[in-house]
């Protein structure tokens, strides 16, 4: 499943950048995640809760940045399973400088099997978006109160 999408941020892209790296910004952002701790250089452990429909459950992962140009671009690889079968995704991260602040894109590649690739394809895309909004809108609310 490919997903992409962007989304403009009133912060500088410095600041943004640094808040896309921050594992605590991270963590208060993403949908679901209950943990995410610092493991090595550039790879964290994340615990997420999740549902998509009658499929709910904990997911346990890692995720790892790599190819990193700051402050332009990043691949974020992560991969995770638990109770309703698995995810991965490989997902690029551009930030581009706009009137204003700062243009975030992304374009993702994701993978997903067990009982919640069960879900449908359609229902996974549109969770996935509505998790994407999420986190992005949380990412400019913690971006422009700090």
């Amino acid at each position: 499943m490919k997903l992409e999408g962007s989304y403009d941020v009133k912060a500088p892209r410095q600041k943004v950048w640094t808040a896309f790296l921050d594992p605590e910004t991270l963590r208060q952002a993403i949908p679901g995640c209950e943990k995410l701790e610092l493991i090595g250089p550039d790879e964290y452990k994340a615990t997420l809760k999740i549902g998509v429909a009658a499929v709910k459950g904990t997911f346990e992962g890692k995720v790892r940045l790599l190819d990193k140009k700051p402050p332009e671009s990043y691949r974020l690889a992560a991969e995770g399973s638990g109770g309703p079968g698995f995810v991965r995704a490989d997902t690029v991260i551009t930030l581009t400088d706009i009137e204003g602040g700062t243009r975030v894109s992304y374009s993702a590649d994701v993978q997903i099997g067990g009982l919640i690739a069960g879900v449908g394809q359609r229902m996974l895309g549109g969770v996935s978006k509505m998790m994407a909004d999420q986190f992005f809108n949380k990412m400019s609310e913690l971006l422009t109160t700090a």
